[in-house]
C-alpha cells in the first residue's frame, strides 16, 4: 500500500508551498528564488498593516455618517414635523399675547416682528440641517485623508513606506510592535466611530426641537449650545493633527512610528472624553477600566491614564423640595411689610422640622454608610502602610477643630476728634 502524501492534510497556500518542494509560489515571491518564505511573510505583514490602516482611517473619518441625508428621511421627518408645528404654536401664542397687550404700542410690534422673522428662519433651518451636516462631514473626511494619507510625508504613508524600506523593516520585533499598535488603534478607532456616529445622529434629530425655540423672540442660547456640541463631535478627528508635525522625525523607523500611533491612541481617548457630550467621560472611563483589568503592563496603563484622567463626578441631588411652615412663611411676609415701612426685621435661619429631619436622615442612611465604610477603609490602609511600631501622627493643635464658638467683640464707638466746643445741653 503506497504511503499517503503528507501534503494532503494541509489546506490553503501552505499546501501549494508543500507540493512545490519548498518553493514559494505566492504572488509576492517574484516567481521563485531564495528566501521565499521570508519574503512571503513580509508581504503578508505589509498587507495586514495596510488593511489595518485603511480600517482605522475609515472608522475615524468615515465617508458617510449615520445621520439622515435629506429632510424627507423616514427617521428625520417626524422630528421635522414636530419642530415646525412647535414653532408655529409658539408664534401663535406670541401673536395672541401681543394682540391682548396692544396698548403698549411699539414694543409689542417689535416683539411680533422679531417672532415672525425668527419663526421663518427656524422653519427654513430645520429643513437644511441634514444637508449642512453631510457637507461638513464630506469636508472633514477630505481634510483627514489629506492630512494622514495624501503623500509620502503623512503618518499612514510613512508607516507603509517604513514597512518596506525602513531601517528595522526586517526586524520581527519591530514588525510585531507596529502590528500591535495598529490593532490597538483599530480598537480605539472603532470606539470613536460608534460614539461619534450615534452622537451626530442624536443631535441632528434634536435640531428641529432646538431651532423651534427661536420662534419666541430670537433667543439663540440653546441653539448656540446645540451647535457647539454638534460641531465638537464632527470636528473631533481633527485632534489627530497634533501628531502630524512629528511624522518627519519618525520616518525610517517602525519603533518611532509605533510611538506616534500610541500618541494617536491617547488623542482618540481624549476625543471621546471631551468631544462626546454627556456620556463621553463615562465611555472613556469604561474603556480605561477594561484595559486596566485585562492587562498588567505599566505602559498600557500609563497610556490609558494619559487619555482618561482621574476626575470627580457630580450628580443632581435627588432631594425633596423644602417648603416653609406657616409660621416661617408669615414671618417672611411680615418682614417684607415692615421693610415697606422702613423697619428692618432680623432674619431667622431656617431649619427642618423634626419629622422632615427624620425623613432626610432615613433617605441618606445608605449614602452615609457607604461614606463611613470608605473612610474606615482608607484610614486602615494608611495605618497599615505606617512603619512597624510607629503610631500615626495625631493632628496638630492648629488642625484640631475648636468646638467653642469664637468670642464676639462688642462694637466700639468710633473715635471722634477732640473739640473745644462745650457739650450741647
Amino acid at each position: 500500500m503506497p504511503d499517503k502524501d503528507p501534503c494532503d492534510l494541509i489546506k490553503g497556500m501552505a499546501r501549494t508551498y508543500c507540493k512545490g518542494g519548498g518553493k514559494d509560489h505566492s504572488p509576492g515571491s517574484g516567481g521563485g528564488g531564495g528566501g521565499g518564505i521570508t519574503d512571503g511573510a513580509s508581504q503578508h505583514v505589509r498587507g495586514l498593516a495596510d488593511s489595518l490602516i485603511k480600517k482605522v482611517q475609515a472608522l475615524v473619518a468615515p465617508e458617510r455618517v449615520w445621520a439622515p441625508e435629506k429632510s424627507d428621511s423616514t427617521l428625520y421627518e417626524p422630528f421635522l414635523w414636530l419642530g415646525q408645528h412647535l414653532a408655529v404654536a409658539i408664534f401663535v401664542c406670541v401673536v395672541v399675547v401681543c394682540a391682548l397687550t396692544a396698548w403698549r404700542g411699539v414694543p409689542r410690534l417689535r416683539q411680533m416682528g422679531a417672532s415672525t422673522g425668527w419663526t421663518l428662519a427656524a422653519v427654513a433651518g430645520m429643513a437644511s440641517i441634514p444637508g449642512v451636516v453631510m457637507l461638513l462631514d464630506t469636508a472633514i473626511n477630505s481634510a483627514f485623508t489629506a492630512a494622514f494619507s495624501s503623500n509620502e510625508t503623512t503618518l499612514f504613508n510613512v508607516v507603509r513606506d517604513d514597512l518596506q524600506r525602513g531601517a528595522d523593516s526586517g526586524n520581527p520585533l519591530a514588525l510585531l510592535l507596529i502590528i500591535s499598535a495598529l490593532v490597538v488603534a483599530l480598537g480605539f478607532a472603532a470606539l470613536v466611530f460608534m460614539t461619534r456616529q450615534l452622537g451626530i445622529l442624536a443631535f441632528v434629530c434634536m435640531a428641529p426641537l432646538v431651532l423651534a425655540s427661536l420662534a419666541r423672540g430670537g433667543d439663540t442660547t440653546a441653539v448656540r449650545q446645540w451647535a457647539m456640541r454638534l460641531l465638537g463631535l464632527m470636528f473631533a478627528p481633527i485632534m489627530l493633527l497634533l501628531v502630524s508635525p512629528f511624522v518627519a522625525f519618525a520616518k525610517g523607523s517602525l519603533v518611532v512610528d509605533t510611538a506616534l500611533l500610541v500618541a494617536a491612541d491617547v488623542l482618540m481617548l481624549r476625543m471621546i472624553f471631551h468631544g462626546l457630550p454627556y456620556f463621553g467621560p463615562k465611555v472613556a472611563r469604561a474603556a480605561r477600566t477594561v484595559v486596566e483589568r485585562t492587562t498588567g503592563n505599566p505602559l498600557a496603563r500609563a497610556v490609558v491614564r494619559a487619555g482618561v484622567p482621574n476626575v470627580y463626578e457630580q450628580e443632581n441631588a435627588r432631594a425633596l423640595r423644602s417648603v416653609d411652615t406657616p409660621g416661617r412663611a408669615l414671618h417672611k411676609d411680615q418682614g417684607v411689610l415692615f421693610a415697606a415701612y422702613g423697619v428692618k426685621q432680623r432674619q431667622r435661619p431656617g431649619q427642618l422640622t423634626t419629622a422632615s429631619a427624620v425623613t432626610q436622615v432615613r433617605e441618606r442612611a445608605a449614602r452615609t454608610a457607604q461614606l463611613t465604610q470608605a473612610r474606615q477603609q482608607a484610614r486602615a490602609a494608611a495605618q497599615s502602610k505606617a512603619p512597624a511600631g510607629q503610631l500615626p501622627t495625631p493632628p496638630s493643635q492648629a488642625q484640631m477643630p475648636n468646638p467653642r464658638p469664637a468670642p464676639t467683640r462688642q462694637p466700639q464707638a468710633p473715635n471722634r476728634p477732640a473739640s473745644n466746643r462745650p457739650p450741647t445741653p
